[in-house]
């Protein structure tokens, strides 16, 4: 039998892992924008022992009657879902996982939101990593409005402190990230750099701006 622990101590577990995908350099992103510090959550979520762990947190830190199921924007709410899922089933408390498409298909089913989540259901929206909060919102939308879900809470492995949890909070949803950049040692002052054009993409008009990046890409 497996040995049940606290939600702090699953955190705790996760901590080193979470660090080591913590990069504290200059890196260019998916979207052209430049950011001084880079968190790779896959290297989490797609690890046998961050997927259990984090799942098993998440089932030991909220209440199991707050949601019925679990998802959020493809890729990143992917294996957190799932694994929760299936932990969720192995412990007694099973939780329903979905993820929402970035665009609707234009084949099969023609289906946004994927998984047997039923019209109606509480959900816990969740990410790998969240930055302004534009695409995990993009998400909430879409169970609201294709489902008539209800969000229950807002979860994030690492909110890199750049906008979202004001965000979520002015349009009334809790956010309850598992760690913050600042507490996994990213200083203050880096967190506080703006965002900014990589000179390549500055220059060749790749990309109208930084807020136009912010408000249609979100989340890295």
């Amino acid at each position: 039998m497996v040995q049940r622990m606290g939600a702090s101590e699953y955190r705790e577990l996760l901590r080193p892992l979470v660090e080591e995908a913590l990069v504290l350099k200059p890196t260019k992103l998916a979207s052209g924008v430049m950011s001084n510090f880079y968190f790779d959550g896959k290297l989490v979520t797609l690890h046998p022992a961050g997927a259990y762990h984090l799942a098993r947190y998440l089932l030991e830190h909220i209440p199991s009657d707050e949601y019925d199921a679990i998802g959020g924007l493809t890729m990143g709410a992917d294996p957190i879902a799932s694994a929760v899922a299936a932990v969720s089933y192995e412990v007694g408390s099973p939780k329903t996982a979905f993820y929402v498409r970035k665009t609707q298909k234009d084949h099969g089913r023609c289906k946004r939101i994927e998984g047997p989540l039923a019209k109606g259901s509480r959900v816990l929206i969740v990410d790998d990593v969240a930055t302004s909060g534009g695409s995990i919102l993009d998400s909430i939308h879409a169970v609201e409005d294709e489902l008539d879900c209800t969000v229950t809470r807002v979860v994030a492995l690492v909110d890199r402190q750049q906008g979202a949890r004001e965000l979520f909070e002015s349009q009334g949803y809790v956010f309850d990230p598992v760690f913050t950049a600042e507490e996994l040692g990213v200083p203050i002052e880096t967190i506080r750099v703006p965002l900014s054009l990589s000179a390549t993409d500055e220059a060749s008009g790749t990309l109208d701006s930084v807020d136009s990046v912010r408000a249609d890409w979100g989340d890295w």
